[in-house]
């Protein structure tokens, strides 16, 4: 019996013949079919380019350029995978990437060629997108038609590389059934429509632009717009120029666009919603005042292991429920129980953030499809779910039952902090590794952002652990001002005290003051930068000395004396960390 199950190959083969504008970039627009013309002779181009017997894996290190969903085409319809390549990468890290994902051709511009110097790449062709021998090139192609008999819903469609930025990236593999069904369900989900333009401002080697921008318009045969990358200022010009009706977020983007300057035909525009992640109830809110757009929080990754959706009645400040699909649960990583719901106060506040909170994993049958070439990191997501020697198995009512996958199966571990209300709705409180623990109490850093968020003169936030002289973690903040603001410790330090959800652990003992909050390729925050620099930094730094109230300018004096008690009880080694 045929599969029912559709490639993204056949949404691509789909656009043929379809005049309709389809692809919008920096004022110039072309048809749906002239985008499946490109992908089909691409397509042809990279068959005859391939060295047989190779895994038909094919490398793209491009901006946000036609080109990029271009290749995305080619290889749906050729049966190829497309690994995408952070250009934030250097050196050897950067030959690493493209090596193990065995791509033997890396698709470019020159802007990036200088990326690639002096690196040994063995059997890799380049292709030179803005050149005159590329496009001379693609002429030998271009009669070609778009066809996808040469893929199945099982093939392999992208190796999308983890965002973290500890370790060597990990590859996930997605197949086309995964990114076409994932496409079908948003466009069901938001109700896309064939004349809606997305607009892509997130970097495509990312799986939020590819899953949750391209691949549903695709799916409904809706146009899309690019940005070569993410710009604040050129975020409304380029939304009304193309139309544009849709887009995805991730990271601070939208904390760089409160911190535009405000204009009266702020909400003149055609956009009826933004999907992302890490926005906050704050920030959403803001945006939905400000520009007349409704952000929906959702939450899944590349890897496909578990997704929560917004559902009706979803509470402020909650993601939503677990997919149909999914059978997801808060678990303590220690016990390898499940978590007791959590406790709100009247006003709000998570009263039980140090029981409450926990790793969401997926007890049920996840589409978790693995790791190019990394079985260690496979076996971590799917940890064994065996309780330690004495306690109960974390069963679906947290009493000892098994659930879902069997026990010693493997449940799909996210690695993300969530917590789950008495209702079943699930809060993100972030990743595994921001979690902070202060004088023994666990404290997620997502939770405190959300306050500091509040500060009229923030424009971005980011909260992580700096290590204790003594043990466990202090709270460090990293602040950007909005424009034109100046830094006042005394109104800071009024402000948190009148917090009525800041626990007497959250207020930061360190306050560095940037003037751009640093972020990944992806957007995101980069925290392990931020933690790996601490109060040594170029920045100015505030802090609170133990036993004090308000804030003073850390000083050099100030940065001998707490190395010195850092050195004292053996931990100054994890100054660096």
């Amino acid at each position: 019996m045929k599969s029912t199950r559709r490639t993204v190959g056949e949404l691509v083969r789909e656009r043929w013949g379809d005049h309709r504008p389809g692809l919008w970039f920096e004022g110039r627009v072309i048809s749906h079919h002239q985008v499946a013309a490109g992908a089909a002779a691409r397509a042809a181009l990279l068959a005859e380019t391939l060295p047989s017997g190779t895994e038909p894996h094919v490398g793209v290190l491009l901006d946000n350029t036609p080109e990029y969903p271009l290749w995305l085409g080619a290889a749906a319809l050729a049966g190829a995978a497309v690994a995408g390549v952070n250009p934030t990468r250097r050196g050897p890290e950067l030959a690493r990437d493209i090596l193990h994902t065995e791509c033997r051709v890396l698709v470019t511009e020159r802007a990036h060629l200088p990326l690639l110097d002096g690196l040994e790449l063995p059997g890799v062709r380049v292709l030179v997108t803005d050149t005159a021998a590329y496009a001379e090139l693609l002429k030998t192609y271009e009669g070609a038609r778009p066809d996808a008999g040469g893929a199945s819903p099982d093939s392999r469609f992208l190796l999308l590389f983890t965002s973290g930025s500890t370790g060597a990236p990990k590859a996930a593999i997605c197949t086309q059934g995964r990114i076409a069904a994932a496409g079908h369900s948003l466009v069901g989900h938001f109700g896309v429509r064939a004349d809606d333009t997305h607009y892509i401002c997130m970097p495509m080697f990312h799986g939020n632009a590819v899953i949750a921008d391209w691949a549903p318009a695709l799916a409904a045969g809706a146009g899309i717009a690019l940005r070569r990358r993410f710009s604040a200022s050129g975020f409304l010009p380029d939304v009304r120029a193309c139309g544009a009706t849709y887009f995805t977020y991730v990271g601070r983007a939208v904390q760089y666009l409160l911190a535009t300057p405000t204009r009266p035909d702020d909400r003149d525009n055609p956009l009826r919603l933004g999907f992302g992640t890490e926005a906050g109830p704050v920030d959403a809110a803001a945006f939905e005042e400000r520009f007349g757009t409704r952000l929906v929080e959702g939450y899944g990754s590349s890897e496909g292991g578990a997704a929560v959706q917004r559902v009706p009645g979803t509470p402020a400040g909650a993601i939503g429920r677990a997919a149909p699909s999914d059978d997801l649960a808060v678990i303590d990583p220690k016990t390898r129980r499940e978590c007791p719901p959590a406790v709100f106060a009247g006003d709000g506040r998570l009263l039980n953030g140090a029981d409450a909170i926990g790793e969401l994993v997926n007890r049920g049958t996840s589409l978790f499809e693995g790791y190019w070439r990394n079985p260690e990191a496979e076996a971590a997501r799917r940890r064994g779910t065996s309780p330690r020697p004495g306690e109960a198995g974390p069963g679906k009512d947290g009493e000892g039952e098994s659930g879902g996958a069997g026990e010693g199966e493997g449940w799909y571990w996210t690695g993300d902090l969530f917590y789950r209300d008495a209702e079943g709705f699930l809060y993100f409180a972030g990743r595994s590794d921001d979690r902070l623990r202060v004088d023994s109490e666990n404290l997620a850093a997502a939770m405190i952002e959300n306050i500091l968020a509040r500060y009229e003169d923030a424009a971005a936030v980011a909260v992580y652990a700096v290590p204790d002289p003594v043990a466990g973690d202090q709270v460090m903040a990293a602040l950007a001002l909005r424009e034109g603001a100046r830094f006042g410790p005394s109104p800071f330090a009024r402000f948190l005290r009148v917090q009525p959800d800041l626990g007497t652990k959250m207020a930061p003992r360190f306050l560095r003051i940037v003037e751009r909050m640093p972020v990944t390729a992806t957007n995101k925050i980069h925290r392990v930068a931020l933690r790996r620099e601490g109060f040594r930094c170029a920045d100015p730094v505030w802090w609170r000395p133990p036993g004090e109230p308000s804030y003073r300018r850390l000083t050099a004096a100030d940065v001998d004396g707490l190395v010195a008690r850092y050195r004292a009880h053996g931990r100054e080694e994890l100054l660096t960390r």
